[in-house]
This record gives C-alpha cells, sequence and structure tokens, in this order.
C-alpha cells in the first residue's frame, strides 16, 4: 500500500506519524519549503517568491488563543514552559520537534504543489509540480489523505455600494502587522477570534477601530481599548469613506478589514473524484472524514472550533484502522444513513448548513464516537473541558484571557491559575 498526504501542516504530520508507525508506504506533498502549514510566517502576501498563491495567514505578534495544554498531541505535548498562551515561532518550532521525533520530514517533498487528484481504477492518480525546478510528477497511490486545511482561501463578502469607498479594503488573510493603520480609522468586520484580536492590535496604533458584527447572535464582553466601538452589522457603504449600520448610526473609515472566515477549497480534487463543497458543507463524508463512494480518500482536519492537534491525532488514527484493517467500514447505504442522522440532529439543533461541520462544544461526543467505533485511545475529557473554559474567557475578557495559565491535574480535572508575564 502507498499512500499519499497532501500537506505538511499540523494534520499531514499527525496523519504521517500514524500511516508510517503501521510500517505503510507514505509520501507527503508540501506546497512549502518547510513544516507548519498555517503556523508558518511569511512576509509575502497572496503570491510567494515564485508566483504561488500564499496558503498562511499568520501575521506578526499572534499568539494562540487555545493554551498549549490542549494544543499538543495526545502522545507528543507541547514542552513545559512560562505561560499557557504561545507565539506563533514557539508552535511552530514545536512542530518541528514532532516532527522530527518521529522521523517524517524524510517523508516530504518539499516545494511540491498538488495540481490534480483524480480516480485511476481503484487508486489515485496525483500531479504535482515542483515550484523550483517547475518539473511535473505524476504517480499512482492506493490512498490519498487531504489535510491541506481550511485557512487559505478567504472569504470576501460584497457590501451594498462598496464601489463606492475609496479606502483599502482588505481580508485578515493579507494581514501581517499593524504598522499601516497608524492614525487611520479602521472598520473591522467580524468577531471571531482573528477578527477580535486584529481589532485589538490595530487599536495600539490606530484612531479608531470599529468592530461590526451579528450583535444577536454573539455576546462580546471583556474591557475593550478606549478607541475601540462596537457596531452590528453593515447596512451600506454611503460614500468613499462613510459606512452605515442598521441601527442608522454612520462612520468614516480609511481601511476595512473582512474577518469573515475562510472557505473550504480544494482546488486540485478533479470532478471525477465525486466531491462536492456546497455552503461550507463538504461531502459525501462518513464522520466528517471518509469519501464513502470511495473510501482510499480522506479529509484530515475539516471539522472546526475544535482542540485541532488533538482531533487531528484522532482522525488519522481511526483512518489508520481501516488502512490496517483493523476495522472494516459500514456498507455505503449505513455510511450515507449515518451521516444524514448527523445532518438532521444538527438542523434540529438549530444549525445552519454553513455549520454542518462545526464541533465546538459536542467535540467530546465526537472523539469518543471515533474511538468507540474504531477500538482506540479516546481523547482524554480534561482537553475538551479546558477547551470550553478558554473559549469562554475568550469571550469574556479579551484583553485579560491568556494571563491565565492551566494545570492538568488528571484525565477529567485542571485547574486554572493566574499568571502575571
Amino acid at each position: 500500500m502507498r499512500v499519499a498526504i497532501i500537506g505538511a501542516g499540523a494534520a499531514g504530520l499527525a496523519s504521517a506519524r500514524h500511516v508510517s508507525a503501521q510500517g505503510i508506504e507514505c509520501e507527503v506533498l508540501e506546497m512549502a519549503p518547510e513544516v507548519g502549514g498555517t503556523w508558518v510566517y511569511t512576509d509575502d502576501i497572496e503570491k510567494d517568491s515564485l508566483g504561488y498563491p500564499v496558503h498562511t495567514a499568520m501575521y506578526k505578534g499572534l499568539r494562540a488563543n487555545l493554551p498549549k495544554e490542549i494544543m499538543g498531541f495526545p502522545d507528543f505535548p507541547i514542552p513545559e514552559q512560562d505561560g499557557s498562551f504561545l507565539d506563533q515561532a514557539t508552535i511552530l518550532h514545536f512542530l518541528n520537534l514532532y516532527a522530527d521525533h518521529f522521523n517524517l520530514k524524510p517523508l516530504i517533498k518539499f516545494n511540491h504543489i498538488v495540481t490534480e487528484v483524480r480516480p485511476n481504477a481503484d487508486k489515485w492518480l496525483i500531479k504535482a509540480k515542483n515550484k523550483i525546478t517547475k518539473t511535473e510528477i505524476t504517480n499512482i497511490y492506493d490512498v490519498v489523505m487531504i489535510c491541506n486545511g481550511h485557512y487559505n482561501t478567504p472569504i470576501n463578502p460584497t457590501l451594498a455600494g462598496q464601489e463606492k469607498f475609496k479606502g483599502h479594503v482588505m481580508h485578515s488573510h493579507q494581514y501581517r502587522s499593524n504598522e499601516p493603520f497608524k492614525n487611520q480609522r479602521v472598520l473591522v468586520i467580524g468577531a471571531g477570534p482573528s477578527g477580535l484580536d486584529v481589532a485589538f492590535q490595530v487599536s495600539e496604533i490606530a484612531q479608531q477601530v470599529v468592530i461590526s458584527y451579528d450583535m444577536t447572535k454573539k455576546e462580546v464582553k471583556g474591557e475593550y481599548p478606549s478607541n475601540v466601538v462596537k457596531k452590528p452589522q453593515v447596512l451600506c457603504i454611503k460614500d468613499k469613506e462613510e459606512v452605515e449600520f442598521i441601527d442608522g448610526s454612520c462612520c468614516s473609515f480609511d481601511t476595512i478589514i473582512y474577518c469573515t472566515g475562510y472557505r473550504y477549497n480544494f482546488p486540485f480534487l478533479h470532478d471525477d473524484c465525486g466531491v462536492s463543497v456546497e455552503d461550507f458543507h463538504v461531502r459525501p463524508l462518513y464522520k466528517h472524514m471518509i469519501h464513502i463512494e470511495k473510501p482510499t480518500m480522506c479529509f484530515i482536519g475539516i471539522p472546526y472550533y475544535v482542540c485541532a492537534f488533538q482531533m487531528f491525532d484522532i482522525q488519522a488514527r481511526f483512518y489508520c484502522q481501516y488502512l490496517n484493517g483493523s476495522m472494516s467500514l459500514p456498507t455505503k447505504e449505513l455510511m450515507y444513513k449515518d451521516t444524514e442522522e448527523d445532518i438532521i440532529k444538527r438542523k434540529n439543533k438549530g444549525y445552519s448548513e454553513k455549520q454542518m461541520h462545526l464541533l465546538g462544544h459536542e467535540q467530546q461526543t465526537y472523539f469518543e464516537e471515533l474511538a468507540s467505533t474504531a477500538k482506540i485511545t479516546p481523547i482524554l475529557p480534561v482537553i475538551c473541558k479546558i477547551w470550553s473554559e478558554s473559549d469562554s474567557s475568550f469571550y469574556k475578557d479579551l484583553k485579560n484571557f491568556r494571563k491565565y495559565k492551566y494545570r492538568i491535574l488528571n484525565n477529567n480535572s485542571f485547574v486554572t491559575e493566574r499568571y502575571i508575564q
């Protein structure tokens, strides 16, 4: 058996670690010159020095919004150090430690961008291009694991009257530092983790920052700098700088930053793969992972709002139980039935079509389902408990939530301590 893994970020590394541990031959195709995926920082925006897309959304001064105690892998935690909330460089260093510990780098073809994946009888034909030499390679694999992440194709909404705006419009994917926004009036659209973090950074140097979001669906508390204002959604852009909000208020801006998230994107998948992405819903996937019609294709990392590294690990271990023959998959009919039942449950809970891969506070249930189905070691309950606590702290007190340190006591319990940095 020969397995292709697309991407050498955290998901791809976890997949390579567990596939190779089975004694299965695997090859990782990575478009960047190093491991780390979205955790790699670059000054490049949109295109790299070779003219290829830049997938990372890292910016200067970024610190994780989850504590390190839940950002490691189950069998390879982040080494102990002061504080729980680490910066980008420290997490990237950790991923390199992980890759070196499990000797994964020799398995990786760096600077190789996958251009096509298509079925070839009961195997997979994969084309890739060496970005340095421009050489195109084609190989046949028995299995393909897609680990290309979903923070690389930004969602750029179009506001009513946007063509009138004469200031700068950008997405947080292009944001690298707050330096360009000195003394500016900045509108940040979106109050997710990146939106709030960018707004706080920009407020250090800007004249004023307005955070615009749907206040009926999300409550953002905590202390804000005096030059940060919260507003509801934008109604329209009135002229070259003035924006009107749905409450009738108006403000003028020099820059608009969309912090409106990302869409799933697999540009290399040929239509014959039979994968559809509609309204942020990837189909047809069993357990948010395995292609029901072609189970030798697997997606690692589709669910979001999770303990990501822990999820990548258990998903990879789950799939390896199928690859090594320890676990048989249900029939196609039963896999479709399981998937549709999950969709119905979500819709009954009020989830929108866009939220079919949202886990959040229900991720422990998902992890337990994977563990019991594949008879593998589950994710410790304390991990998801810390996730819930830290997520709540983020929205309650954005300014100070990183001043706390988490300490795991046992499989189920933890304590939170104030940490002065």
